[in-house]
């Protein structure tokens, strides 16, 4: 078959090539409605496809967004690129989402297929923790911004939105100890160098530390819902010691529950529970969790219109001032 180019659209709609790009482009200008009706016609029935490289051709932007999350399986990238999407998509950008699979060999790889596809900007939930690791982004000139995760020494024209981890941390671990809880045990989950949990073990570290509360951290990645459950019960003395588990991502509270079911405990009767969340289907579990609650869907829309504004301006170094996007303390009756 041969390819339709947009001279063939121009000779088929008797117009010109420029009359079809500044259709294509929406550039509409003094056309007329039966100008237009008749490209759009033609492009129909030609089944014409303005390839991304000719379109940059003509107006230096492919109109594609690349986004690359760390874990695709976990809701919070869900609710994050549907926000993201929401922004772009009325503007007529493609968004291209790769998984970075919590591995930053696969989110180089990913970054550079996205770069080949010539991207007018790049949304990255970041999986290393230095920035000298995206300085090849910033080198092909195409602006991005960071979101979630944090990176070091991330220079502050580079754009991220972040939740108030750490806060919202120490205000959770000060609440268990006005509770009564004298021990806390944080399930954690890493395989790569940067979190949005770090803060938040540092957050509750904090607190307990300051009040001379035990505070223990077991990182479950790679390990069975039954080695957890071992963990726990390692953890869980029989001297009477008010106890809280502490899950710090939402997927994790469904292995924490199942770790809980596992050792036939009960909360908040023999240990309390608390989890950082993305969406509120915990308040179903039990009579209801308490949580810590991100907002990634509003994550996502910030870090597209961080993006669009440094895309704007046409260059990748503006300064934009982060953006923090509070965690709600969400009651329920697990503590």
């Amino acid at each position: 078959m041969k390819n339709i180019t947009i001279s063939d659209v121009a000779k088929a709609a008797g117009v010109s090539v420029t009359t079809v790009s500044r259709f294509i482009n929406q550039n509409y200008g003094k056309m007329s409605d039966v100008t237009k009706e008749k490209i759009e016609t033609v492009i129909k029935q030609l089944n014409y496809r303005p390839s991304a490289s000719a379109r940059r051709m003509r107006t230096h932007e492919s109109k594609m967004i690349g986004v690359i999350v760390g874990d695709i399986s976990n809701v919070f990238s869900s609710l994050l690129f549907s926000g993201i999407y929401e922004i772009l998509q009325p503007l007529n950008y493609s968004v291209l989402l790769l998984n970075a699979n919590n591995s930053s060999d696969e989110e180089h790889k990913g970054i550079n297929r996205l770069l080949e596809q010539q991207i007018d900007g790049l949304i990255i939930q970041p999986s290393q923790n230095y920035f000298q690791n995206y300085q090849f982004v910033l080198d092909a000139n195409v602006p991005f911004v960071t979101v979630d995760r944090y990176i070091k020494d991330q220079p502050k024209f580079i754009g991220k939105v972040i939740t108030n981890n750490g806060q919202a941390s120490e205000a959770m671990a000060t609440e268990l100890i006005k509770l009564g809880y004298q021990k806390m045990i944080l399930i954690s989950s890493s395989t790569v160098e940067t979190s949005a949990q770090i803060p938040r073990i540092d957050g509750f570290t904090k607190v307990a530390q300051h009040n001379a509360i035990p505070i223990i951290n077991v990182n479950v990645a790679n390990h069975t819902n039954e080695w957890i459950a071992n963990q726990i019960r390692k953890h869980v003395t029989k001297k009477p010691q008010k106890t809280a588990l502490v899950s710090l991502m939402g997927p994790l509270l469904f292995k924490t529950l199942s770790a809980i079911n596992m050792l036939h405990l009960s909360f908040p009767d023999d240990i309390g529970l608390t989890s950082f969340d993305d969406w509120n289907w915990a308040q179903f579990v039990g009579n209801g969790i308490d949580l810590i609650q991100q907002d990634p869907l509003k994550m996502g829309q910030n870090a597209a219109s961080l993006l669009l504004e440094a895309i704007k301006a046409n260059q990748p170094r503006i300064q934009l001032p982060p953006i923090i996007i509070p965690a709600k303390r969400i009651s329920g009756h697990s503590l």
